[in-house]
Order: structure tokens, then C-alpha cells, then sequence
């Protein structure tokens, strides 16, 4: 009877604790109402809840055409508050203690994510909830656990192919190029036939530790007339470099016509009775 009670105890503590913070949050939601003069939830548009100690978010699902929230420097540890914010283009969520981010798949138009500086350790979890935001350009995951990961940026530049700006740095084309090369078996395989004849083994875990040959300039044995040869390249603009190195040189030999007299100056002397020259153009 004695434990029972405890525990009956126990739970109602943790309930009045819970509802005390929803209650800050909830009071802090109307004073930013009240700073902003709104008085209906549908002229809301931003919510500024940054640096407010919370640790928990009441449901904002009132506030229908919300499209910029502020809730960075708070206490958080996720994000079920954010369910039905389908208008909702920049969330800030960073500095906090945040370890999983289920829920977000719900917000189809979000433009800008901060995360960083949080406590996110799973990085197929958090691909998987952000997979689905198809207007996702600006995202930040730094200062997270999972960013320890091998390869962790090719690894979401490749499952999150629309985002433009990652971890504060624009994703160039050449991160782009050498993802598809490490992650995309099939077409790094297809690629690699296709131009130089040779396969590369594209398997990869994000938590195993990535072997990579090192990088091969010309060997210094390397014989060009062999065209038989199948040394491996990591940077497949060494391979063809030397592709074209072991090409056969073509000579063409032209007529310089801006050298041959025309008619009327054959009966002129403009022009004297020079031979026509020849010009010649080497190709490999």
C-alpha cells in the first residue's frame, strides 16, 4: 500500500511539474501576442520564444498561417509541438537539447532548419523524418553527435539532394559528384564502365570506418602505350588525364588559304608570287 502511494505520489508530482511548464510557455506565447498587438491566432505570422527557459512547447497548431519561428536558446528535447504548422518556411531550434526530431515530416514547407548545437545521435532517424521536406534549401546540423559520423555531410547532401546551404557552407558540385560516387552503388558502377572500364567498390556504413585506397597520380611504371592498363583512380579527372595521355597523336595537315592569292590579286602587284603555305595541327 505504502509503494502504491509512493507511486501515486510520484506521478502527480511529475504531472504538476509538466503542466507548470506548459503553463510558462503558454504565458509567454500571449506575450508575444500582446507585444505584437494580434489579436486573432490567424494574423499571426512569427513567434519569438527564443532564450525563454523552456523546456516544454504548448501545441501551436492554432496558429494557422504561422511561417517564422524563433525558439533557439531554450531547454527543449523535441519537437511534437509542431503537427498541423503547414505553413511554417524557417523553424531555429538550435541551442538546445533536442535528441530526436519526429514530427518535422509534417511541415512540407519549410525553407530554412537550424539544429545545430543539440543532442542529435541518430543520423538515419533524423534523414528519415527530414527526407520528405521537398523545399528544404537551408540546413544546419552541427555541434550534434551524429555529426561524428563517417562522412557524415556526403552522407546527407546525398539523401537530402535539395538542400543548397549545409552547416552554413554552400554544397558544391563537387560534393555532389563524389556522394553519388561513395553512396549511389548502381550508377557509380554504370559511370565508372561507361568511362573508364573500371569498377569501384561503393558500399559504405555510416558507422564503420571508411577505407579508401590513397589517391594514384601517374605511377611512375606506368606504360601509356598500354592501353590494357587497369590502374584504379580515386579522382576520376586523374583517370582521364591519363586516358588521354595514352591516346595515339593525329597530325592534321591543312591548306593555310588565307596564304593563296585570289584571282585579281594574281594580276596585280599587290601580292607577290609567294608559295601557299601549309598548316599543320597535332591531336591526342
Amino acid at each position: 500500500m505504502l509503494l502504491l502511494l509512493t507511486a501515486n505520489v510520484s506521478v502527480f508530482l511529475l504531472s504538476g511539474m509538466w503542466l507548470d511548464r506548459l503553463i510558462i510557455c503558454y504565458q509567454a506565447v500571449e506575450d508575444q501576442l500582446k507585444i505584437c498587438g494580434h489579436k486573432r491566432d490567424a494574423d499571426v505570422f512569427e513567434l519569438f520564444l527564443s532564450q525563454k527557459e523552456l523546456t516544454e512547447v504548448i501545441d501551436l497548431s492554432r496558429f494557422k498561417k504561422l511561417k517564422y519561428l524563433w525558439l533557439h536558446h531554450n531547454k527543449l528535447h523535441g519537437v511534437t509541438f509542431l503537427t498541423r504548422n503547414y505553413c511554417l518556411t524557417e523553424l531555429y531550434l538550435n541551442n538546445n537539447a533536442i535528441f530526436e526530431i519526429e514530427g518535422l515530416h509534417s511541415l512540407p514547407s519549410l525553407h530554412i532548419l537550424l539544429l545545430h548545437h543539440n543532442e542529435l545521435t541518430d543520423i538515419d532517424a533524423t534523414v528519415k523524418e527530414l527526407k520528405g521536406m521537398l523545399n528544404l534549401k537551408s540546413l544546419s546540423l552541427y555541434q550534434n553527435p551524429l555529426c561524428q559520423y563517417n562522412l557524415y555531410r556526403l552522407y546527407i547532401i546525398y539523401h537530402l539532394p535539395g538542400v543548397e546551404l549545409l552547416d552554413r557552407n554552400q554544397v558544391t558540385e563537387k560534393e555532389r559528384r563524389s556522394m553519388i560516387t561513395i553512396f549511389n552503388h548502381k550508377k557509380a558502377h554504370i559511370v565508372q564502365s561507361i568511362a573508364f572500364r573500371g569498377k569501384v567498390d561503393a558500399s559504405w556504413n555510416p558507422r564503420s570506418p571508411f577505407k579508401q585506397k590513397p589517391a594514384q597520380r601517374i605511377p611512375p611504371d606506368f606504360s601509356f602505350a598500354n592501353n590494357v592498363d587497369k590502374t584504379v583512380f580515386d579522382d576520376p579527372e586523374d583517370a582521364v588525364f591519363v586516358r588521354s595521355m595514352k591516346r595515339s597523336a593525329m597530325a592534321i595537315t591543312s591548306l593555310n588559304w588565307d596564304t593563296v592569292p585570289t584571282r585579281e590579286e594574281k594580276h596585280l602587284d599587290e601580292k607577290g608570287t609567294e608559295s601557299a603555305q601549309m598548316v599543320t595541327i597535332t591531336l591526342r
